[in-house]
């Protein structure tokens, strides 16, 4: 039903004030979700082009070519955000006018809600209650820019109510033997937030209520590597983000990572990476 555990997470809010601006043609790695408070504003998207004044807002869904245009003087609050959990999204970034092609960044392109089956969202949104939809969309820039950690979790709470909302007026639930069907959708999360913990095949197999050789091919269909590969890459990926962010050394990281020495770590690290951590970290 869904590509990944839905966890919303705003990259960059504002209210944008601006004098007649223009957008280049662009693709986002993200959604963006925009509120023309005051003033009139041209959208384009895939060919498809929309008039928005006063009140209106719409959705650009990741990977879509698209142009802006403010007519006028504008304000414009807006939300760029992953609406799909990516471990490795504090690496996404909106993207600039001009940049069409995502190649290089592929693994943080979110999924687009426009690819599934159960949903259909327009470009221009017309919520069922406007008023409270706009009232919390600002709530949302206005936390996130207030900095701090729990204004940001306080943005990312009122953007999951956007999302939330959306999901409710123009999804449409799956029928119960759709629902019943596996779904591996936790994985991803959960690895990620047992990333250090000793995970075995059967832990998981059971969590999803499968045999282990059942659940195994399941994995493979849904993630195209098998569970022990997926997880090493995730924890070869959380090392390399903390072999650049932090001063720990090698031997925590290892064990942060889910590894059982720093040799052992060391040596899958080389093998996957092509440089000892060491290196990578110097690099």
């Amino acid at each position: 039903m869904l590509p990944a555990p839905v966890a919303p997470y705003i990259r960059e809010a504002d209210f944008a004030i601006r004098k007649p601006w223009f957008t280049p043609p662009r693709r986002l790695l993200d959604y963006l979700l925009l509120y023309v408070q005051e003033g009139e504003c041209e959208v384009d998207v895939e060919g498809e082009r929309l008039l928005l004044s006063d009140g209106d807002l719409c959705l650009i869904q990741p990977d879509t070519l698209h142009t802006l245009r403010g007519r006028t003087d504008t304000i414009t609050p807006y939300l760029h955000l992953d609406v799909f959990f990516n471990p490795r999204r504090a690496e996404g970034f909106p993207t600039q006018g001009g940049q069409v092609s995502l190649s290089p960044h592929a693994h943080l392109v979110q999924p687009r809600l426009a690819d599934l089956d159960w949903i259909d969202i327009p470009i221009r949104l017309s919520p069922i209650n406007p008023v409270q939809f706009r009232t919390t969309l600002l709530k949302a820039v206005e936390a996130w820019q207030s900095g701090d950690v729990l204004s940001r979790l306080e943005a990312d709470h009122q953007a999951t109510t956007l999302v939330l909302s959306l999901f409710r007026q123009y999804g449409r639930l799956p029928d119960a033997a759709a629902r019943g069907a596996h779904s591996l959708s936790w994985v991803p999360a959960y690895l990620s937030f047992n990333i250090s913990e000793p995970l075995t095949v059967a832990q998981m197999a059971r969590r999803a209520n499968l045999s282990p050789s059942r659940f195994s091919a399941v994995f493979r269909r849904r993630f195209g590597l098998s569970p022990h590969q997926y997880l090493l890459r995730l924890r070869i990926e959380h090392a390399q983000s903390m072999l650049t962010t932090t001063d720990l050394p090698l031997r925590d990281i290892a064990a942060a990572c889910g590894f059982a020495d720093e040799h052992h770590f060391s040596k899958t690290f080389k093998r996957l990476v092509d440089l000892p951590p060491g290196a990578y970290r110097d690099q």
